[in-house]
């Protein structure tokens, strides 16, 4: 009976440790520069013969708060169009980007 109290005790410990640790603020997708790029790609109408097709895209934000495609390196030369025309010059909304800093970002889209 002893030990059955201490793993209750036990368990009851870990739960309101776990949700404690999930607290506080979270970034909504919105907040984030990935999550404001997820947006922008998420509406698609690729029929991928693959499960998915991936790419790397390099990228700078200037002075006006635009997104600037660098490159975009992927084996498919559609969804390259696709990342480009969706990304270049498109406004995002952030105060902790840094103008001229170059930023990379996997992308990954599923079929």
């Amino acid at each position: 009976m002893k030990n059955f109290k201490k793993i209750t005790v036990a368990l009851a410990l870990f739960v309101t440790m776990g949700a404690f640790a999930t607290e506080g603020k979270k970034e909504t997708k919105n907040n984030n520069l990935s999550g404001q790029i997820y947006e922008m790609l998420k509406d698609n109408q690729f029929n991928a013969d693959e499960k998915e097709l991936t790419a790397e895209v390099k990228f700078i934000v200037n002075e006006k708060g635009e997104l600037v495609v660098l490159s975009v390196e992927t084996k498919d030369e559609v969804l390259e169009g696709f990342v480009k025309s969706r990304l270049n010059y498109k406004k995002v909304q952030l105060d902790n980007v840094a103008p001229g800093r170059v930023y990379e970002i996997p992308v990954r889209i599923t079929a």
